[in-house]
């Protein structure tokens, strides 16, 4: 545990954190991409699909989103 002291005499006391690794076994499961590499890669593919959907749909029917705006 670690405790810590505000400039108020307040103290609060955090768990400590683990240690962050990655081992051989799920470099080579993840085909060398962690999983938070994979989620963001995810989520940017589905952000720039967003983003044709709107254009599509504002070129289609002058509104975006169909109709929301």
């Amino acid at each position: 545990m670690t405790i810590t002291t505000n400039e108020l005499g307040q103290t609060n006391i955090y768990a400590k954190e683990p240690k962050m690794y990655i081992t051989e076994e799920d470099m080579a499961r993840y085909e060398e991409q962690t999983y938070a590499e994979k989620a963001e890669l995810l989520n940017s593919h589905w952000a720039m699909i967003g983003i044709v959907a709107g254009l599509l749909s504002y070129v289609f029917t002058g509104k975006l989103f169909f109709g929301i705006y």
